[in-house]
């Protein structure tokens, strides 16, 4: 169902105003998703940036397509609630010497925490940061336009105005199709920034994406 309000329109958990497409991200307190600074764990704080993408994405699987991935009270999240969510998927993304570096750690991780739920509907792609600027940023407006969020590994840049991104995970919310910008989502935060000047981060040793992809014949599906 689409519905319209003061030029806005809203489907699935997506908000379209003229060239800006957004997902209608969840918010705890008045946190923009959550934020791995609240894990108790002292190394979860310090490296639990992709478990904190996995936990936001289950979040809004759960809200927004019905699946059976947050224990605790989909229509009224907590931080506390979030903390202890956030350490039962420490088994599944827990730190290490070089963080979840690797799009192939993530996926494995992620996709053994679903099949222990029992998802099968959810899959999963690596989409690698050697790609042009160009294909990814037409994948992330897929994503976006089917309503999911689209977790981004960076590793080194060298552009100082992302070194707050840098061997971090965040998740990607929203894009403008005019100015190519991305909307990102980490500590609490949302910030529009430029994809191509993202993306090509002037190092070999890259990140990436992970795309998903919905089977469910009751769900919209990622193309």
């Amino acid at each position: 169902m689409r519905e319209i309000m003061n030029g806005v329109s809203k489907q699935r958990g997506v908000l379209n105003e003229g060239s800006v497409h957004e997902l209608d991200y969840f918010t705890i307190g008045s946190s923009i998703g959550g934020n791995q600074d609240w894990f108790t764990d002292p190394i979860m704080r310090l490296g639990g940036c992709a478990a904190e993408t996995a936990c936001d994405s289950s979040i809004w699987f759960s809200k927004y397509f019905g699946k059976d991935l947050y224990p605790y009270d989909i229509d009224d999240i907590r931080k506390k609630d979030y903390k202890a969510f956030g350490a039962s998927m420490k088994p599944y993304l827990r730190p290490r010497f070089r963080g979840i570096d690797r799009l192939s750690i993530y996926t494995d991780g992620f996709g053994a925490f679903l099949r222990r739920h029992g998802e099968e509907g959810i899959s999963m792609e690596e989409y690698p940061g050697s790609a042009p600027a160009d294909e990814a940023f037409q994948k992330v407006r897929e994503q976006i336009d089917a309503g999911l969020p689209v977790p981004m590994l960076m590793l080194k840049h060298k552009d100082r105005r992302f070194e707050d991104y840098v061997w971090h995970w965040f998740i990607l919310a929203g894009y403008d199709e005019v100015t190519r910008a991305v909307k990102t989502v980490t500590y609490s935060e949302a910030e529009w920034v430029d994809f191509p000047a993202l993306w090509d981060t002037g190092y070999e040793e890259k990140g990436g994406l992970i795309l998903f992809h919905l089977s469910d014949g009751n769900v919209s599906c990622a193309v």
